[in-house]
């Protein structure tokens, strides 16, 4: 596997249903970025690819 597939493998395992809608929580999304040596932007695509929400915003931004 490629980096890019194991980011989005990480991406896709720390999601939650919530609501019927899926979520990740900001902070998850940032852990992720430094854990594989990113821009937090990069995880936003993902999510946006895999229309997932981030929730719990820790600027408030997002619910």
């Amino acid at each position: 596997m490629g980096k890019e597939e194991d980011l989005v493998n990480a991406v896709l395992e720390r999601v939650q249903d919530l609501d019927g809608r899926k979520k990740l929580a900001c902070a998850e999304a940032f852990e992720l970025a430094r854990k594989f040596e990113t821009e937090v932007i990069e995880i936003g695509r993902i999510c946006d690819q895999h229309n997932i929400r981030i929730c719990k915003c820790q600027l408030g931004c997002f619910k």
